[in-house]
């Protein structure tokens, strides 16, 4: 659904244009509301509402007897803010999630797959720098069924 890297910038007022094509995947798709939360790696993670659901179903059947559970739950829901687009295909990120991210100006938008992350421009030039040498021996150990 969701493919590529794209870079770009917060304007003045906070707001993120997502790529054209992502929009284009959007409404093709009938996608009219996203939800944006704490991801890992120090990015956000963006879903449309239908993933959101299926994400929050799965997680909700975690029992939350279980510390971690509860510990991840805590951090991944109260994060989430649901977003969409205005007319120009801008969203706004609420600043908690812009310093969870460690997005000051410059940002980084790439699809994968169901979703789509959104990085400060340096944290994914560190993430993808140390993980591009890896890249083929996590594809052996991933892939070997």
């Amino acid at each position: 659904m969701f493919y590529g890297e794209y870079q770009h910038s917060i304007d003045r007022k906070g707001r993120l244009i997502l790529p054209a094509k992502f929009r284009d995947v959007a409404k093709q798709q009938f996608i009219e509301k996203f939800y944006v939360t704490r991801g890992l790696d120090i990015c956000l993670f963006m879903f449309s509402e239908e993933e959101w659901r299926s994400q929050e179903n799965k997680f909700k059947s975690i029992p939350f007897t279980k510390q971690q559970s509860r510990t991840f739950n805590r951090i991944y829901f109260s994060g989430a803010a649901e977003v969409v687009f205005d007319s120009q295909g801008r969203i706004l990120l609420p600043a908690y999630l812009k310093e969870f991210a460690q997005i000051k100006k410059d940002v980084v938008i790439v699809g994968v797959s169901n979703r789509v992350e959104i990085w400060g421009k340096q944290k994914w030039e560190e993430f993808y720098s140390n993980s591009r040498q890896s890249f083929e021996e996590i594809a052996e150990k991933l892939m070997d069924i």
